[in-house]
């Protein structure tokens, strides 16, 4: 934090947006509040950004058989914008954004993720038996392993992975994959969307 606050206004000179729609996902068990600094700092930047609006992160409820809330909300905002829209997703949240991708041909316009276990098996982190505890689920699932294969698969739209060899909770090698522009910072797992390398990633991949 003490970081953040001496790099801040440095950061608002990194290259700018143009109003593009942008939404960010949180990552497991956080909701929209845990993002308000990244959200604040795309703002600035010039684009327009918006929370997912579905309180905690509670794994696949978001997308499964309830609804589909979270693509019902992608495809909202770019019809109102209309653009397709920018999808970050921190942790869980970016395998979602990249599930997002799939299935939304044309509403996506990128995909950025950040310290995402998106390239390995579910138990393949430190934090499977806490997804199981706050989701629900269990990982041995048949519908969470296809989730998980879905996110692992190449996207359409333009792809980054922010990842961290020093992460502790997820490992590096999972955290990026085919497709993707790999963006390597140092950075714990834990409130890495306050690190300010990350911040500055997460600006230099929208407007590359």
């Amino acid at each position: 934090m003490l970081r953040l606050a001496a790099d801040w206004r440095a950061m608002g000179e990194l290259p700018r947006g143009r109003g593009e729609p942008v939404m960010v996902l949180p990552g497991l068990f956080n909701s929209d509040r845990a993002n308000a600094v990244l959200r604040r700092h795309l703002r600035r930047l010039g684009y327009h950004v918006e929370g997912w609006g579905l309180g905690r992160n509670l794994g696949q409820r978001a997308i499964g058989a309830d609804g589909e809330r979270l693509f019902d909300r992608i495809e909202a905002m770019a019809e109102r914008r209309g653009a397709p829209v920018a999808l970050v997703g921190i942790s869980l949240g970016g395998l979602m954004a990249r599930i997002a991708a799939q299935r939304l041909p044309g509403r996506v316009a990128r995909v950025v993720t950040i310290s995402s276990p998106f390239a390995g098996p579910p138990d393949a982190t430190r934090v499977w038996r806490a997804y199981q505890a706050l989701s629900g689920a269990r990982i041995d699932d048949p519908e969470v392993r296809a989730l998980v294969e879905e996110a692992g698969r190449p996207l359409g739209v333009p792809t980054t992975a922010i990842w961290s060899a020093s992460d502790g909770l997820v490992g590096g090698p999972i955290c990026r994959g085919e497709g993707c522009d790999a963006v390597q910072v140092r950075s714990s797992h834990i409130w890495v969307q306050f690190n300010p390398d990350v911040l500055r990633a997460v600006a230099m991949a929208l407007a590359a």
